[in-house]
């Protein structure tokens, strides 16, 4: 496929990596030289300096040829502007990221459907979503549900007195047989991720990817020594609009929360709008508002400014005070590292929650996809295909690519971790580890 990808920001390059690493030929517009020079040197793309919403700039990128067009700059109209322009050049398939809270009314769908945008995503909303389903596995650094709900994706950093440290995967494998429940399907340790063998002991301080049956998710929490329960009680640190969505649905579950907001009108908004939430007006960096309000008490505390270091230094407070856990969302990632040796325990960045929801659009029968920011692989679920080559065929009659692993299938609703001698068959649906170089010959054995 030749892709344009609009905008080289955290997250068209994100995209971009993902989309070229596949063998696709992808073009990338971006009006900043120094963000163009460095995704230019780090990725083998074509780069086009200048803004997707001129013409001649697209065409320089190959609009005329082009099969998909993936507007993310941060600017809505230059967005708009640039779906519209593919629309009208006749590219098959348009994605635009629309921020702004007047392109979510119900005013604004005719105008969606007129810029032939074929999804739209909103990346305030895909971020809310990343945030609820970390709060209800606090430990967890990462979050995929799969398979219908039945299956989860959980990343976490391997605790010196969790049961499973210092015990092999043969070990462990061996004490569940014959119903394995969970399966560890990637480890970071150092700058490496790999799908691990057998003879692997855990350490203390690995990062684990650990897949499992969403029944047994308790028991696996106990296992990796995150045994704390749903997050209860929290604190919305920022009261844009993806803490208004956070905020909505928490409230919805009956948790206690506390937001906090900076801006004298938008934190009246907010109390008039959240109903059960308690709204206060004050800077989130003020350690002794923090004091003051008990943070120590909360089970989990999100900072979520468009402020980075806002939300860092956040953290940090509330870590100081007691904070259980605390999350902060990030713009810049370059700053992850430095949360990991803080002490904060997850980063979240929009720029991951946006790219998953490209790339499920743009994998053609791919159910669902995730990538992770510790991690250079993939996870997605791919329905079996009758008559394909993975219908009627064992895991390990399937001849997968080296470092792709079959982690579990559902089948009737009902979740099976992928053994090697598991049979695939038509309709099931299979998660898959794998990097993003071998998508493409995975996906051939099971369409």
């Amino acid at each position: 496929m030749h892709i344009i990808v609009v905008g080289a920001g955290e997250v068209g390059s994100y995209v971009a990596e993902f989309l070229s690493r596949e063998g696709n030929d992808v073009a990338v517009v971006e009006t900043d030289a120094e963000q163009l020079r460095v995704v230019g040197e780090q990725l083998d793309v074509l780069t086009v300096a200048g803004s997707g919403s001129h013409p001649h700039v697209l065409r320089a990128a190959g609009i005329e040829r082009a099969d998909l067009l993936v507007a993310v700059t941060s600017n809505d109209e230059a967005n708009l502007v640039a779906c519209l322009l593919a629309q009208q050049a006749g590219v098959a398939q348009r994605i635009v990221r629309l921020e702004a809270d007047c392109f979510r009314s119900r005013e604004a769908k005719g105008l969606m459907e007129g810029v032939g945008a074929d999804l739209v995503i909103d990346p305030d909303a895909e971020t809310a979503k990343d945030i609820l389903e970390l709060l209800e596995y606090p430990g967890a650094t990462d979050l995929a549900v799969m398979g219908g709900g039945e299956v989860v994706v959980l990343g976490t950093i391997l605790s010196p007195d969790a049961p499973l440290c210092g015990r092999t995967l043969s070990d462990i494998a061996a004490e569940y047989e014959p119903d394995w429940y969970f399966i560890v399907a990637a480890l970071t340790r150092g700058e490496h991720t790999v799908i691990p063998r057998a003879d692997v002991r855990l350490e203390a301080n690995d990062h684990l990817w650990v897949l499992c049956k969403r029944s047994s998710r308790r028991d696996l929490m106990k296992l990796l020594g995150l045994d704390r329960g749903t997050s209860r009680r929290v604190m919305l640190l920022g009261g844009g609009h993806t803490a208004q969505l956070v905020a909505q649905q928490l409230a919805v579950r009956h948790c206690s929360v506390t937001l906090v907001e900076r801006d004298h009108a938008r934190a009246l908004e907010l109390a008039e709008c959240l109903d059960g939430v308690l709204v206060l007006e004050g800077d989130i960096t003020d350690a002794e508002l923090l004091a003051m309000e008990d943070v120590g008490r909360f089970d989990a505390v999100v900072a979520l400014t468009g402020q980075d270091d806002a939300n860092i230094l956040a953290c940090l407070y509330a870590k100081s005070l007691g904070a259980k856990e605390t999350i902060a969302v990030l713009h810049r990632l370059q700053l992850r590292g430095l949360l990991e040796e803080v002490g904060i325990d997850v980063a979240l960045s929009p720029r991951t929650a946006t790219a998953n929801a490209v790339l499920r659009f743009v994998r053609g029968g791919v159910a669902a996809v995730a990538t992770f920011l510790a991690a250079d692989f993939e996870v997605i679920e791919l329905e079996v295909a009758k008559g394909s080559a993975a219908d009627g065929t064992r895991i390990r009659e399937l001849g997968l690519p080296k470092e792709v692993l079959v982690g579990a299938f559902v089948r009737d609703g009902k979740p099976q971790i992928g053994r090697g001698r598991s049979e695939l068959r038509n309709r099931d649906h299979v998660v898959i580890f794998s990097r993003p170089e071998s998508l493409a010959e995975v996906r051939a054995l099971f369409s």
